[in-house]
């Protein structure tokens, strides 16, 4: 079997469950670029890449979404992103899915198109190194099915933490050449540097 062989759909996932303490806004709803907010912009970026692009929210989020999108909701309340992730299994188990946190400003189709076209299907996940500390990216990452079995078996052995997932199993790991645009923005002070650098 070659690399291309046999490959599960792969759909887009822009992860917004997050309840946003430390920025104390929803961080989906943040504008950085020309008014849109944040989960549009993904959304905008991610569409011409795969067809089939989910929005990731708690039951409460709904309304900020129009019907025209296609929502996964969380199947439980406060267990971070690997909810998500494991709601959206659910949905397909036999899906790969490329996962996106809202709260990556400076994101362009360039680095979704690096990890897209150096997916490893044969691998749990593709995921890119953090240049912060050097261990994978959990949500800026294609995870196939294998991956997102072993996180849901995790999640039910109260394992929460998607990088420990990856770092329990067989992934391929990428090297950005644009590293910046995997920088998370968590905090007020942290958007205004972010708004800094978009200038």
């Amino acid at each position: 079997m070659t690399l291309n062989e046999n490959k599960a759909p792969l759909y887009a996932l822009i992860l917004c469950g997050g309840y946003s303490r430390r920025m104390q806004t929803d961080k989906f709803l943040i504008s950085y670029h020309d008014g849109i907010p944040q989960w549009l912009y993904l959304y905008n970026m991610l569409k011409p890449l795969l067809q089939d692009v989910f929005i990731s929210c708690r039951p409460d989020q709904h309304q900020f979404f129009g019907e025209n999108y296609r929502i996964i909701e969380d199947m439980a309340e406060g267990k971070g992103p690997a909810m998500g992730l494991v709601s959206a299994h659910e949905k397909d188990p036999d899906a790969a899915w490329l996962v996106v946190a809202c709260d990556l400003p400076l994101l362009t189709d360039h680095t979704l198109r690096l990890l897209i076209d150096n997916r490893n299907a044969s691998k749990s996940a593709t995921s890119f190194v953090s240049p912060e500390n050097h261990l994978p990216e959990p949500l800026i990452a294609i995870w196939e099915p294998a991956g997102l079995a072993l996180l849901k078996e995790n999640y039910k052995n109260d394992l929460f933490c998607p990088r420990k997932t990856l770092l329990s199993t067989d992934i391929l790991l990428l090297t950005n050449d644009n590293p910046e645009e995997q920088l998370n923005a968590n905090t007020p002070e942290e958007r205004q540097d972010v708004i800094r650098m978009l200038g």
